[in-house]
C-alpha cells in the first residue's frame, strides 16, 4: 500500500540536516509535499540560497523516502527561506528542545574579529549580545581545553583526533581552534567549506561529525594575527556566542601553547572549562607543561589529566623505541595528582593525516594510533564533568 501524505511528512521530519544536525521537522524546513502514484515531490526551504549541505541533504531525503512502499521516484526542490521563515528558524536554533535560557553576557559582541581595510563587515562583527549557552545551568556540554606548555608537542593533532574519536563513539562534538596565532585545525580536520552566515548567526562546518570554528576561516593563510589581549578576548567571546554550536556533549578548545591571554579569557568567560595537558615523554617538555597546569589552577580551572604524545615508535620488527625518553607524562600526572589519560605513539600517519586533511582516526581507524585515540576518548568520557551545576542549588 502506498504511503499517505502524513507518512511521507513523518519520514521527512526525521531526516537530519547535515549542517545544523537537527531534524527537518524541528527546523521547519519542509514546506510542501505532493504525492503521486509512485513518486513524491518535496519542497524544502534552506536557510540561505547557497547552503553548503544541500547535495547531502537531497541524498538523505531521497534515501529516507525511497524505502517507503510504492515510492520509486523522489523529486526535491530547494528554495531559500523567506525572512519570516528564517526568523522562526533562528528562534528555534537559539532555544533547542530541553535547553534552559542562558545568561546574557555583560557586553555585546560587536568588536570586529578581523576585517581587511575597505572590506565589508563579516558576520562576526554584527552580534548583538547573544547569550553564552555554555554558561546555562542546564547545559550538558563539557568544555575541555587542550593545553601545552610549549609548541611542537602535537597538541593540535591530539585535539583533532580526540574530537573525531569522541564523535565516532556517538558524542556530539565541537572543536574551537583558539590558537589564534598558529591556527591549523581546519586544514588538519579536512574542512572543505567555510562557515555560513544565517543573518547574524554563524554556522561552523561539520566534518567527521565534528563542528569546527577557527580564526583560519577569517584571516588569509599567509597573514599573521597581531593582537593584544582585549582583541583576543573579544574574538573568543564571539566564536562562542555568535556561532551556532548546538548542544554538544563536548566542546574541545585547542589552546595556544603557554600561559597567555587565551587562558585568562577562558577563566573569565568559560569558568567551567576543564584543562587537559599535552606533553611528550622527555623531562624538559614535562617541566614546561607543568607551568601550563599551574597557570590553569591559578585561574581556578580544574586540571583533569595528562596526555603523553610521541610516547614510542614501533619499528617493522615490532620493537618499541622510546625516541624522546620515557616517563615524562606519568611524572607530570603524579605531580599534578591527576590521571595519565593516554599515551599516543609516534606514527608517521598522524603527521601525514594532518597534512592531508584526513585525521589518522579516519584514515586508519584500526591502526595503532587510532586505537590510542579511541582509548583516550574513552578515558576522557569516564572522567565525567569536573563540576555539577544544578538549578535547585542556586542561591537567590
Amino acid at each position: 500500500m502506498a504511503p499517505n501524505i502524513a507518512e511521507v511528512r513523518g519520514a521527512l521530519t526525521a531526516v537530519e540536516d547535515p549542517e545544523l544536525l537537527r531534524g527537518l521537522g524541528e527546523l521547519g524546513m519542509v514546506r510542501d509535499v505532493e504525492l503521486g502514484r509512485s513518486n513524491v515531490s518535496v519542497s524544502l526551504t534552506l536557510p540561505v540560497a547557497h547552503w553548503p549541505g544541500r547535495s547531502e541533504l537531497e541524498r538523505r531525503v531521497g534515501d529516507a523516502l525511497r524505502v517507503l512502499p510504492g515510492i520509486e521516484d523522489v523529486r526535491v526542490e530547494m528554495v531559500a527561506m523567506s525572512d519570516d521563515e528564517r526568523a522562526v528558524l533562528l528562534e528555534r536554533l537559539a532555544n533547542p528542545p530541553g535547553g534552559e535560557p542562558a545568561p546574557i553576557p555583560s557586553r555585546p559582541a560587536t568588536r570586529p574579529v578581523h576585517r581587511a581595510p575597505g572590506a565589508a563587515p563579516g558576520p562576526l562583527e554584527q552580534g548583538e549580545g547573544r547569550p553564552n549557552r555554555f554558561l546555562a545551568q542546564g547545559s550538558r556540554t563539557r568544555v575541555v581545553g587542550i593545553s601545552s606548555g610549549k609548541g611542537g608537542v602535537g597538541k593540535s593533532a591530539v585535539s583533532v583526533n580526540l574530537a573525531v574519536a569522541l564523535a565516532a563513539q556517538g558524542h556530539e562534538v565541537g572543536l574551537l581552534d583558539a590558537d589564534v596565532y598558529g591556527y591549523s585545525v581546519p586544514k588538519m580536520l579536512g574542512v572543505t567549506h567555510e562557515p555560513v552566515a544565517i543573518d547574524q548567526l554563524l554556522v561552523p562546518p561539520v566534518v567527521h561529525g565534528v563542528r569546527c570554528l577557527s580564526m583560519g576561516f577569517f584571516v588569509p593563510d599567509e597573514q599573521p594575527v597581531i593582537w593584544r589581549g582585549p582583541m583576543l578576548h573579544k574574538a573568543l567571546e564571539q566564536f562562542l556566542v555568535d556561532a551556532y554550536w548546538g548542544e554538544p556533549d563536548y566542546l574541545l578548545i585547542d589552546m595556544p601553547p603557554g600561559t597567555g591571554d587565551v587562558a585568562l579569557s577562558l577563566g573569565q568567560y568559560l569558568p567551567r572549562t576543564e584543562i587537559v595537558v599535552v606533553t611528550t615523554p622527555q623531562a624538559a617538555a614535562q617541566r614546561v607543561a607543568q607551568r601550563a597546569a599551574f597557570a590553569a589552577k591559578r585561574l581556578k580551572l580544574p586540571v583533569r589529566g595528562v596526555i603523553e604524545n610521541m610516547s614510542w615508535f614501533t619499528g617493522d620488527d615490532g620493537t618499541r623505541y622510546e625516541l624522546f625518553g620515557a616517563g615524562g607524562g606519568q611524572v607530570l600526572a603524579e605531580s599534578l595528582e591527576v590521571p595519565l589519560l593516554g599515551r599516543i605513539p609516534l606514527v608517521p600517519a598522524v603527521r601525514e593525516g594532518c597534512d592531508q586533511g584526513v585525521p589518522v582516526r579516519v584514515a586508519d581507524p584500526s591502526g595503532e594510533a587510532a586505537e590510542a585515540f579511541d582509548s583516550l576518548a574513552e578515558a576522557v568520557a569516564k572522567l565525567g564533568p569536573a563540576r555539577i551545576y544544578r538549578s535547585e542549588l542556586t542561591v537567590s
